[in-house]
């Protein structure tokens, strides 16, 4: 029996024309994509648990949404499975008939393709538990959700997980990328406190995958993505959370020199694990501003560390005592929501005045020229963390591929637009200014950035070579991903693939 089968070619045909240019729906067919024979034979053989939703259904625009417009993709139909057999059952479907495919979590990917499709869509919404479990101190947390959703539950447990900062951010790509927390000073990454992953293989079984259920596969899915399967849920471990300070500050063009001076401070200087920042370089109507994200895991900071930021002239300012929820949704990243976009990144050893000197000239040089493209929101995001958030962790991860006592520190660059006919002009700004960037932190002395740059995966554009993300693991990865999935199966969809 198909599932919530919708044959109304009228409202398809008004949706499509919604979400499509008139040439990609002449080219797809409406016919052909409510009736694909691979979305049929899904639906005739998931079970009651699981839904098939075609073009007309508010379920299938739900399904291909993404944060960023670009991201998304006309599907033949959108699969949301609810267990994890029938996950299998469709990987088994997809891999016999090689059928391009997609995975979403929470739809934050910024890189056109790696979540999305033109063939089947699986969306991962119904995976939506969150469990904690006091005797192992570690919660469960289903791929289909966003953290702002993960922290609201353990609010009243009295404790949280290290998860995304800003509001929006899916769990799934976010721990499999790495994850960087405002609780990485103290804990280290996301992928540094998994203790289990339930895992669909490409040959359709379900495995838990552990340090000593499986080590290798285990290692590999700290920072290696989608390569291995589909990745149903996460157990995470969990830390004591009392209410939290901070919030955000809007400041003008004028008082900029004052924030940049403040962030290579805290930077250089700040050593309380508790305390983060991002600074954000944005161009918006016109001119320079700054966002500024102030964190401090407790109700209030103590005298010092956050004194320069709080003495600048402010635009806006909301900053107070607050739940850790509240504060991830006070940062501003859905101003753009349903826009096009694209990140990019380099890896820094430290934000000094004269490397966040070139960060303000490049905000307000790509600014000026991308604003003629349709550009509606240009953003430098500077994220300084303690030099040993990597030792938190003795253990072996796909990412990062080394451990320096020395932490290369993750940085930003974030593109929104409204034109599709700019797209390569604004991908290839966010190349050159990340090679500009990168090529000022060189010349300043911070040596190795290039050869073992590490980037970080959540941040690096979709033609980044393996080696600059996983370094000398890729290798490993490969034959990893071999073993596996001998059959090529995951690479039916997008992503870094190995």
């Amino acid at each position: 029996m198909l599932h919530t089968r919708s044959f109304a070619v009228a409202a398809a045909s008004l949706f499509l024309l919604a979400v499509a240019s008139p040439a990609e729906v002449q080219e797809r067919g409406i016919i052909d994509a409510l009736l694909d024979p691979v979305c049929v034979q899904i639906a005739n053989a998931i079970s009651s648990a699981s839904d098939v939703y075609y073009p007309g259904h508010w379920l299938y625009f739900k399904g291909i949404t993404h944060w960023a417009r670009s991201s998304s993709q006309i599907s033949k139909c959108v699969v949301e499975p609810g267990t994890a057999t029938d996950i299998g059952v469709i990987l088994n479907i997809l891999g016999s008939t090689q059928t391009p495919f997609a995975v979403k979590g929470g739809g934050h990917a910024s890189n056109p393709g790696f979540s999305s499709t033109s063939g089947v869509h699986i969306s991962m919404f119904r995976f939506s538990e969150v469990t904690y479990k006091s005797d192992s101190q570690t919660a469960v947390i289903g791929a289909g959700l966003v953290w702002d959703d993960v922290y609201t539950a353990l609010q009243q447990h009295g404790v949280t997980v290290v998860g995304g900062r800003v509001t929006g951010v899916g769990v799934a790509g976010f721990i499999l990328g790495g994850g960087f927390s405002w609780l990485t000073n103290q804990y280290g990454l996301a992928v540094d406190t998994v203790t289990a992953y339930e895992l669909v293989k490409p040959d359709g079984s379900v495995v838990t995958v552990s340090a000593t259920s499986n080590p290798d596969l285990f290692w590999g899915l700290k920072g290696g993505f989608n390569n291995f399967g589909i990745v149903t849920k996460f157990t995470l471990k969990t830390y004591a959370q009392t209410e939290v300070w901070g919030g955000l500050i809007t400041i003008t063009e004028k008082n900029i020199p004052l924030v940049a001076a403040a962030t290579a401070n805290f930077s250089a200087n700040v050593k309380d694990p508790k305390a983060g920042i991002i600074t954000t370089y944005n161009y918006l109507l016109g001119q320079p501003g700054i966002s500024q994200i102030l964190f401090y895991d407790g109700p209030s900071p103590p005298a010092g560390v956050f004194d320069d930021f709080l003495s600048i002239p402010y635009f806006t300012k909301d900053v107070k005592t607050r739940s850790l929820s509240s504060l991830v949704q006070a940062s501003p990243a859905n101003v753009t929501y349903g826009q096009r976009g694209i990140f990019n990144t380099v890896s820094v050893l430290k934000y000094t005045p004269n490397l966040l000197s070139v960060i303000l000239n490049e905000t307000e040089y790509w600014g000026k020229y991308l604003s003629a493209k349709t550009g509606v929101f240009i953003s430098y995001d500077v994220e300084p963390f303690l030099s040993d958030i990597y030792t938190h962790n003795t253990t072996a991860s796909a990412y990062p591929a080394t451990r320096p006592s020395a932490g290369l520190l993750p940085f930003n660059i974030y593109y929104a637009w409204v034109g599709t006919a700019f797209d390569d002009d604004f991908h290839a700004a966010a190349r050159q200014s990340a090679a500009q960037i990168r090529n000022a932190a060189l010349a300043e002395g911070q040596a190795g950035i290039d050869a073992s740059p590490n980037l970080y995966p959540n941040y690096a554009i979709y033609d980044t070579p393996l080696s600059d993300i996983y370094g000398s693991n890729v290798a490993r990865l490969k034959s990893l991903k071999a073993s596996v999935d001998p059959k090529n199966v995951m690479g039916l969809s997008g992503g870094f693939k190995f």
